[in-house]
């Protein structure tokens, strides 16, 4: 593990990466409390800014197998806005069920699923975390989208089902 490919990174990616950092470190925090306390509501507004400023700095960062600048990962991006702008709507109209659905499902799919293709070979992340073994990162994808996987079709097909005896 290195840090080189972060400390030699443009600016917009460093704030990307640190974005993400925090957005993966609090979200369990704030997501998964039980308490819904002056401590959720301060760590809540650190990860609305952190979720943005990841989004926001996406658009600086040019895709990675697209001949065009934008591609595939840039669509998370604007997700991202619309879903932190929803969530906080929906805590300002006190609808709290819909404000912790649209921000549990950010997390999981914005955070947890994009943030998994990161560690495509040849990008950042991959080569801080693997260096010379870059084909380790299609392991942490399959790992990733395994679960997801599981997660949504397990239900479907009685995977998680409880027997009734």
């Amino acid at each position: 593990m290195t840090l080189d490919p972060f400390l030699t990174a443009s600016p917009h990616l460093q704030v990307h990466m640190v974005s993400a950092i925090i957005g993966l470190t609090l979200g369990p925090v704030v997501l998964y409390r039980h308490r819904r306390d002056s401590l959720h509501k301060i760590l809540g507004y650190v990860w609305v800014v952190a979720m943005a400023s990841l989004a926001l700095s996406a658009f600086w960062i040019q895709a990675f197998w697209s001949p065009f600048y934008f591609g595939p990962l840039h669509g998370f991006a604007v997700l991202t806005l619309v879903s932190l702008w929803m969530g906080v709507r929906h805590a300002m109209n006190r609808n709290f069920n819909a404000h912790q659905a649209v921000f549990r499902s950010l997390y999981s799919n914005g955070l947890i699923v994009a943030g998994a293709f990161t560690f495509l070979p040849g990008r950042s992340i991959n080569r801080m975390i693997f260096g010379d073994m870059p084909e380790m990162g299609w392991g942490v994808i399959a790992i990733v989208l395994t679960i997801v996987v599981v997660r949504v079709v397990g239900p479907r097909v009685g995977v998680w089902q409880r027997s009734s005896q």
